[in-house]
C-alpha cells in the first residue's frame, strides 16, 4: 500500500485526485498508476483502470487471476466491474468512500448477482493515510 499511497501523492501534486494503484503477482510489482482523468482528458483513467491495463499487456493477458490490486480509495463501480472482468485474485483497498465507493458503500457491485467475479476484499489498509491526503487535497481546492 506503500507505492500505492506514493502514487497518489504524485498525482495530487500533478493536480489530480491524489488516487494510487499497485498491481502486485507472486510479490513483484507489474503495474503502478495514479489518477490521470485531468492529464489524459479521459474520465475512464482511473488509477485502477490504468494499473490494470498496463498489468495487462505486460502479462499479455485480460485475465489477471494472480495478480492482488492495492488502491488508496474505495473502488466505484466502473473500476469494481473492471476488476472483476480482469478476475483480480484480492483487492486491498485504503480509505472507504461512501458516496462514490461501489465495493462495501453504493452499490456493492461485488454482492451482485451479475457479477462474475468477486475478488477477496481487504478494506481500510492504509486508510489514515489515504484519507488524510484526500481530504488535504479537497481542503487545498476549496
Amino acid at each position: 500500500m506503500d507505492l500505492a499511497l506514493a502514487a497518489a501523492n504524485i498525482a495530487g501534486q500533478s493536480g489530480e485526485v491524489p488516487i494510487g494503484c499497485v498491481i502486485v503477482r507472486a510479490n513483484e510489482v507489474i503495474a503502478t498508476a495514479g489518477n490521470r482523468t485531468l492529464t489524459d482528458r479521459d474520465p475512464t483513467a482511473h488509477a485502477e483502470l490504468l494499473a490494470i491495463r498496463e498489468a495487462a499487456q505486460k502479462l499479455g493477458s485480460e485475465r489477471l487471476p494472480d495478480c492482488d490490486l492495492y488502491v488508496t480509495l474505495e473502488p466505484c463501480t466502473m473500476c469494481a466491474g473492471a476488476i472483476s472482468f480482469a478476475r483480480i485474485r484480492r483487492l486491498y483497498f485504503g480509505a472507504f468512500d461512501p458516496k462514490g465507493g461501489a465495493v462495501e458503500s453504493g452499490v456493492r457491485f461485488f454482492g451482485q448477482p451479475t457479477c462474475h467475479h468477486a475478488p477477496e476484499v481487504y478494506s481500510g489498509v492504509g486508510e489514515r493515510e489515504a484519507a488524510t491526503m484526500l481530504r488535504a487535497f479537497f481542503r487545498a481546492r476549496r
